[in-house]
């Protein structure tokens, strides 16, 4: 018996995610302060990509419709 369930959160697609083309003076990700949860981070600094603490990740979609370049994507797991 599997008893993980069904889970959709956000993703991000690294090939499209380039901060400095959101925000090229400050390198800020606008998907970041969108997350009103806290679970989208750009822990190494600007100008960096951020990540998603996934396992908390509430499905809001605020960093989906945040994103300029679509590089942030629902993703789901599970039977």
């Amino acid at each position: 018996m599997n008893l993980q369930s069904k889970k959709t959160f956000a993703s991000i697609n690294y090939e499209k995610c380039h901060p400095n083309g959101c925000n090229p003076d400050k390198g800020l990700c606008p998907a970041v302060p969108a997350c009103e949860h806290k679970v989208i981070k750009q822990l190494d600094g600007a100008f960096e990509q951020p990540m998603i603490f996934q396992d908390m990740c509430m499905g809001c979609w605020d960093c989906i419709e945040a994103c300029p370049l679509g590089a942030i994507e629902t993703k789901h797991v599970g039977a």
